[in-house]
């Protein structure tokens, strides 16, 4: 595996690029009500397991004012950035006690996953950020662990650069993304989709366009099928790039999820849409999204699980391609 800190764009001949940096971690404060430590676990279980050099890992760039001002209201970003909002903002976002770091570490996640699109626009199949998936941030707050929406910024930014005509953001976190689909609920250019478990958080739902909702203690099989019925509806609609919201809080061992999914179970999901995108030959952009596993064993297996298997499905788009 291949730890480069440079911020240059060039694809990598057989290895997905995965941006990380140990600010995703030490950025937040360890008293915090939220697995601080599984971004720095994922990694260094992606650098053990990894003996096929599928992954490339890289530093990401912080992001700019500009670039989050396409999604957000300046003056929720301006006080975000000055460390200046109110305490039931933050107590909203959650995350706290904040550490000064949290206006660095957003911003790097976020730029994370603009250079992660940057690879697409330079033709890379796949790409991914191991943070993110921030589903929860609307243009003028953040909720639910989420400051800025990197989906959003991202979709913005694409569009704007006619990178893409139209994004599909396919949601499969345990908890709707409801920020997503508030952001986007009257712009045709970005189709959101979210399955998700009923009766969890948030508990006023948004309306994307085309929502899913799942019972409690949903098992593998019946996920796996309305994953295949959605997959197989979602064919028919025209779009030229993916956002895959990869969240693992599904789990059985989920502290949050309240479904009842394997570490197999989650393997499958990920394999169907893996080739599903490539059935459809169309890139793909991963974000992580939740997992609060207890123990974080399991949210750390299954993250590892699913950026290899990204990095499988890259390497098998790179070969069919005949670029190497």
């Amino acid at each position: 595996m291949d730890n480069s800190d440079g911020h240059e764009n060039s694809l990598p001949s057989t290895s997905m690029v995965l941006y990380y940096d140990e600010i995703y971690s030490s950025g937040l404060d360890r008293t915090a009500r939220f697995p601080v430590d599984r971004y720095r676990r994922i990694a260094e279980q992606l650098r053990r397991d990894d003996v096929e050099g599928l992954i490339q890992i890289k530093k990401p760039r912080l992001a700019t004012r500009e670039e989050i001002l396409l999604a957000h209201d300046p003056d929720y970003v301006d006080r975000f950035l000055g460390r200046d909002l109110r305490e039931d903002e933050i107590r909203r976002i959650g995350l706290r006690p904040w550490k000064p770091e949290i206006v660095e570490r957003t911003m790097r996640l976020v730029g994370g996953a603009v250079e992660g699109l940057d690879l697409l626009g330079s033709g890379a199949p796949l790409a991914g950020n191991m943070a993110g998936g921030t589903h929860h941030a609307f243009r003028g707050e953040g909720a639910g662990y989420c400051i800025f929406n990197d989906l959003a910024v991202c979709a913005e930014i694409a569009l704007g650069r006619g990178q893409a005509s139209r994004i599909l953001v396919l949601d499969l976190d345990v908890h709707q993304g409801d920020g997503t689909a508030e952001i986007f609920r009257e712009d045709d250019r970005v189709f959101t989709v979210s399955i998700h478990g009923q009766d969890n958080f948030p508990f006023r739902k948004k309306k994307s366009d085309l929502d899913i909702g799942l019972p409690k203690g949903t098992e593998d099989q019946e996920f796996l099928g309305v994953l295949d019925r959605a997959l197989a509806q979602l064919s028919k609609v025209p779009f030229d790039m993916v956002f895959y919201q990869a969240g693992v809080d599904g789990l059985r061992y989920d502290a949050l999820g309240l479904l009842n999914l394997s570490r197999e179970g989650m393997r499958q999901r990920n394999e169907r849409v893996f080739e599903w995108r490539r059935e459809l030959e169309v890139p793909m952009l991963l974000f992580m999204g939740g997992g609060y596993s207890d123990p974080i064993d399991h949210t750390v297996d299954a993250f590892t699980d699913l950026f290899l298997g990204a990095g499988r499905e890259y390497r098998l788009a790179i070969a069919q391609s005949g670029r190497v």
